[in-house]
């Protein structure tokens, strides 16, 4: 969604500020926390960013282990679970396992000998 100030080009900006509001805040923001405290926060923010994206893309890992270890259970007992195939097709591209023309069968059965040879299960 494209603010009211987003300009002739189209860009998106953050909660609809342009850049006077936001060299206004900068500049109230100058004012209050010094010189010497701004680099501080800007420092802090960026690390809280970068912890929350990596916390985040942890917890997919986590969700697409389980699903690959459920998988190996499955091929070393011959079932089949309730995977769908879009999240078998997700999992084999991350993997690097090309699900063109692959029956889920033959996908599942790829998906686990590559887990193995990264050493993920």
């Amino acid at each position: 969604m494209l603010s009211p100030n987003a300009g002739e080009r189209g860009r998106v900006v953050p909660l609809g500020l342009g850049t006077p509001e936001i060299l206004i805040i900068l500049a109230i923001a100058l004012l209050i926390l010094g010189p010497s405290k701004l680099p501080q926060l800007a420092r802090a923010l960026g690390e809280s960013i970068r912890e929350f994206r990596k916390a985040s893309s942890g917890v997919l890992e986590k969700e697409e282990m389980n699903v690959v270890k459920e998988l190996q259970k499955d091929v070393q007992m011959g079932a089949t679970s309730e995977i769908d195939d879009e999240t078998l097709k997700k999992i084999a591209e991350k993997l690097g396992v090309n699900a063109e023309g692959k029956s889920s069968e033959q996908l599942r059965k790829e998906i686990v000998e590559k887990a193995k040879e990264k050493n993920i299960v």
